[in-house]
């Protein structure tokens, strides 16, 4: 979601300055490659670049390429296939071996362009599904590209209300947005398409319970990452925006009266770090009861414990399924000394279970480390 963040600002700063603009968009990856699916990638006509559809070996060749799709002002879909002797340079900084399929679109003034459709989902702050449709098997046949949106509401936005198969993207959109998997789906008539159906994650939203000195730089971390930042605490002389400038907002409140700030969803996450037991106490007794994704706790698990055992002798159940949600001692076991890797095993922990992964080496893992996407249907 962060990329598409910086690609909706940097559109709006190019149409501030005149400047017309090109959207490469990796839509299908046979094979290994160093982005999947998804990726993404601004260019200005002057060759400005915002994102990244590789680790560096296809942008030159992209940024060439947009700028002739900016002056015909047509989409244009490319292949790089890093298994064949003649592309396989392209790729080989990064041991890639893959075909790689990028569609790289003209940005017009038409009122659901492909950047008005990522800023509708950019503005919502929910999950969305987006379709990119495009044809691989006749690359002179039109692309249409960018033609679909599905907020959480439900609601459908046409980039373009012509595209192929109109009704059958519809009904695979909803199929994606139920089962939260990107999928890729062809559809064959006389012209063979495939629809690349992303679901696309909102930002993280991280509340940060305390506005000491260790919270500094996990803020700093959460802001590189692009999370939406709340810093909430007690106390007037800490709680400053000026303490915490890449924060999106700090405010000062009383435990009873943190909830009444904050937009609850299935992404946001609380660490609690003011150092003060009381305070923690009392706001974890009005955050438990609602079932959040993850609440963090810094500190020693006899503290949790303690806080845990005194909850429960003052009537209040606590269920498995919230301990589930419960992670104290906060942070991954990385060998973290001083707030700075404290603050990196803490979001490290919370992307992981965001992402439902458990947080080990890569070194380890069996299957490929992205998922291969299926066919909806």
């Amino acid at each position: 979601m962060k990329e598409i963040i910086d690609i909706v600002k940097a559109y709006d700063k190019a149409v501030a300055q005149g400047k017309k603009t090109a959207l490469a968009t990796v839509v299908l990856v046979e094979g290994s490659a160093y982005r999947r699916a998804g990726a993404r990638m601004l260019i200005t006509e002057d060759g400005e670049l915002t994102g990244a559809i590789s680790g560096g070996c296809l942008e030159g060749d992209a940024l060439r390429k947009a700028r002739l799709v900016i002056l015909q002002q047509e989409p244009l879909l490319v292949t790089y296939d890093t298994t064949d002797d003649d592309d396989a340079k392209l790729g080989v900084g990064l041991g890639c071996n893959g075909i790689i399929h990028i569609l790289i679109e003209p940005i017009t003034d038409q009122a659901n362009n492909a950047i008005h459709l990522l800023k509708s989902i950019v503005t919502l702050r929910h999950p969305a599904v987006l379709v990119t449709l495009f044809s691989v098997e006749d690359k002179k046949a039109s692309q249409p590209g960018t033609c679909l949106c599905l907020t959480e509401d439900r609601e459908i936005i046409n980039g373009i209300n012509n595209a192929p198969y109109l009704q059958n993207l519809k009904q695979d959109v909803v199929k994606v947005f139920s089962s939260q998997q990107s999928a890729n789906q062809i559809y064959h008539d006389d012209h063979a398409y495939t629809a690349f159906v992303e679901y696309i994650k909102p930002v993280i939203n991280l509340v940060i319970i305390g506005a000491g000195n260790d919270a500094i730089p996990l803020t700093g971390i959460a802001a590189i990452l692009g999370w939406d930042i709340s810093v909430v605490d007690g106390r007037h002389n800490y709680a400053l925006p000026e303490r915490f400038p890449a924060a999106n907002r700090v405010i000062v409140a009383k435990p009873e009266q943190v909830l009444q700030h904050i937009e609850l969803s299935n992404w946001t996450a609380f660490v609690l770090m003011t150092h003060n037991y009381n305070y923690e106490l009392n706001l974890l007794k009005e955050l438990l009861p609602l079932n959040l994704p993850y609440i963090g706790v810094l500190g020693p698990k006899k503290k949790l414990e303690r806080m845990l055992t005194e909850l429960e002798d003052n009537g209040i159940k606590i269920s498995p399924n919230q301990l589930e949600h419960l992670y104290g001692p906060v942070g991954l076991d990385i060998g973290s000394e001083g707030a700075e890797e404290i603050a990196l095993a803490v979001a490290a922990e919370i992307k992981a279970v965001l992402s439902s992964r458990n947080g080990h080496s890569l070194k380890f893992k069996v299957a490929s480390i992205h998922a291969t996407y299926q066919s909806p249907v």
